[in-house]
């Protein structure tokens, strides 16, 4: 009886090990790949860049100030000495040729007016005399000697009549006195004068500067690290504070060879047209001259690059979805572009969105 039980239970202890055999014994588990890949979707939407080569040339950004041409001022000096009674004009006015800027009463314009007042009486009579001794002469009454005398009375008279004509014509007058005249048109760019001040004729200070800004000049500020890359000839484009969208061209057509003792920087000039007037005088200006670089180097938008641990890095695309990280050397920045020495060349393709992000996954 006890061997029969014990053979049933033998037999279901044997047939539960073949039903249950993980009960027995482990199943082996494969590894999960865990390393950060790109996928083509991914790939596909992000934005490739295309390393560049710079062509030996290069852009260097400087500031400077619209100045006016110098070849189109005029510069008022007194001409006479007297009291100003009235100021027609502001710093900054337009004015025309011939336009009347300032009245002045003068004790020497009344002179002038005497003057010439006498030399055209003066003329008048001796041309009477002239042509009163010529008929005496062809009748005999006056001799060769009296004739001679005529005329030269005549001739005499005639250069002082020109002279106070001209003393007139420089030292313009009205009822009311002198009168300073705009010998051309432009703007009032400097004003030294009131109402009811005294002038001197010997006053080295100007009364009035006008400037014809058609066309002007910027003054460039040339520090001493950019003077060997600066000469003449080399384009610029200026932009301003006033107008922001607006590019002005032009080229460096003088370099002066001297460093200013106050700003510790050498100048440069660049002429250009003014349609409109849009530059004033004294308007800062931005100034990007392109010049000959020394190096010709791959060029990258900044944007690309990764700064990590003082080290610049990029992701470069080496294939239809691969990328890998790429240590790199920048010889230079200017503004967007950086000019790389070492780790690129021309050619190569660099992601230049989301690069953090894949920069940080495929370091890991």
């Amino acid at each position: 009886m006890y061997k029969y039980k014990f053979l049933a239970i033998a037999a279901a202890l044997g047939t539960s090990a073949l039903l249950f055999p993980g009960c027995t014994r482990h199943t082996e588990e494969k590894p999960v790949d865990t390393k950060f890949q790109v996928t083509d979707s991914l790939l596909n939407s992000l934005l490739i860049d295309t390393v560049k080569q710079a062509n030996a040339l290069s852009e260097i950004t400087l500031t400077g100030s619209i100045a006016p041409d110098e070849n189109k001022m005029a510069k008022i000096y007194p001409m006479v000495s007297g009291i100003t009674e009235n100021v027609h004009v502001l710093l900054g006015d337009v004015v025309t040729k011939g336009q009347t800027l300032a009245d002045m009463r003068s004790v020497e314009v009344a002179g002038f007016s005497k003057d010439m007042i006498s030399s055209e009486a003066d003329l008048r009579n001796t041309k009477r005399i002239l042509e009163s001794t010529e008929d005496m002469y062809k009748s005999g009454l006056a001799s060769g000697k009296d004739l001679e005398q005529a005329k030269s009375d005549y001739k005499k008279a005639v250069a002082e009549n020109k002279r106070a004509g001209s003393v007139m014509s420089i030292n313009q007058t009205n009822s009311r006195g002198y009168v300073i005249k705009a010998p051309i048109s432009g703007y009032i760019v400097e004003k030294n004068i009131t109402s009811n001040m005294q002038v001197r004729a010997d006053n080295s200070q100007n009364l009035f500067t006008i400037a014809d800004l058609s066309s002007v000049y910027i003054l460039v500020n040339i520090y001493e690290s950019d003077i060997t890359s600066v000469q003449t000839g080399y384009p610029v484009k200026i932009t301003t504070l006033a107008y922001p969208g607006k590019v002005f061209s032009g080229k460096i057509d003088k370099v002066y060879n001297m460093i200013d003792p106050d700003m510790k920087v050498m100048r440069a000039r660049v002429k250009i047209d003014n349609p409109g007037n849009l530059l004033k005088p004294q308007m800062f200006a931005n100034v990007v001259v392109s010049a000959k670089s020394d190096q010709d180097l791959p060029v990258i938008n900044t944007r690309a690059i990764v700064l990590d641990n003082d080290k610049n890095y990029v992701v470069v695309r080496d294939g239809k979805a691969k990328v890998h990280i790429q240590p790199i050397t920048i010889s230079k920045r200017l503004e967007d572009r950086a000019y790389i020495s070492a780790g690129l060349k021309p050619g190569d393709q660099i992601i230049a969105s989301r690069q953090l992000f894949l920069y940080e996954s495929l370091k890991k």
